[in-house]
Parts: C-alpha cells; structure tokens; sequence
C-alpha cells in the first residue's frame, strides 16, 4: 500500500468480513511461505528467509482489531509471549508477531502493551492469507507456528473456539524438543 494510500482502497471491503475457517494447508516438514515485512518494534524490515539455517523461529499471528483498546486484559497470549520473549532468546530462538494492524496503530500497540518482541505489519493481510489462519467479523483469526533452524515447519496451533492459541510455555516445549 503506497503512502496516503487508504486501506479500503487496497483492500476490497468484502475480503475482510467474509469469514473463512482456519486450513491446515501448510505441511509439516515443508518451509511455509516467505515474506517480507516491516517490523514497527524495531523500524526495519523483516524477511522471514533471513533466519534459514540460522535459527528456529516463532511466529505468533495475532488479532488485533482497531476498534478495541488495547489493554492487557484484551490480549493475555500477546502479553504473554512479550513477557518470556528472554525465554524464547535463551532457547536460541527468535519470535515475529504477525499482525493485521497499520504501522502507526502498531506502534501505539508497541507503546500501550510495553512490547520488546519484534511486532510486524501486514496491513493487506497477505501474510496471514498465505498460512491459512482464516478470519472471521473482519479480523484475521490468531495462529501460531514454529520453524527449526532450516525453515522447516515443525508445529503449528490454528484458531479453534476452545483451543484459540498456543501458550508461551507450550511454544518453549515445541522449541525444546527440536
């Protein structure tokens, strides 16, 4: 989207508010899409190919709706996953937060929740299309996903009404066992 570009105009409005379920489209073993994206915690670019034979990555997809403030309260998993980014680190692993929201809403997401852990905007939702997260009342759904140190998808955790993220201490186990 180019700079004074509105959202509505890059975005066709019905492709937000059509609900699509959640897929499990990406394979294990195989290394799931590239992409890159702009990375509002630390103002730079982020290309997920960048850590292949490097390290494990995280990725953590969140919802993030613009309507809503943006408490603690309303994003625990978020806050959660800020708080043992250390832990994540210390494993040898980096963590990239996925989010819907445009940069200058991230940033006030970056400012209001004390966020450290590297939080990337994918304003057309391209990136959470192409993993299959699904979407629902004009919001991309939350998923989880970690890669070992060759880019390779090794667990993935999709929305689910009684299961709608993967914790921290989960992610940590998933990395340990690697």
């Amino acid at each position: 989207m180019t700079t004074g570009q509105s959202r509505s105009a890059a975005v066709p409005f019905w492709r937000d508010w059509l609900p699509h379920p959640p897929s499990l489209a990406l394979p294990l073993g195989q290394i799931p899409p590239d992409f890159a994206l702009w990375d509002v915690t630390h103002q730079r670019t982020v290309r997920l190919a960048n850590w292949r034979g490097k390290q494990p990555v995280v990725l953590s997809f969140e919802r993030i709706r613009a309507d809503l403030a943006y408490g603690p309260q309303r994003y625990p998993n978020l806050v959660a996953l800020n708080q043992g980014y250390a832990q994540f680190r210390n494993a040898g692993a980096e963590v990239l937060v996925v989010t819907r929201t445009m940069r200058r809403q991230g940033q006030a997401v970056i400012d209001d929740l004390g966020l450290t852990v590297p939080l990337l905007s994918d304003e057309t939702g391209t990136t959470f299309r192409a993993y299959h997260t699904g979407q629902a009342l004009g919001a991309p759904l939350p998923a989880q996903f970690v890669l070992d140190a060759q880019g390779r998808l090794r667990y993935s955790h999709l929305f689910s009404l009684l299961h709608a993220q993967a914790t921290p201490a989960h992610l940590l186990a998933v990395l340990e066992a690697l």
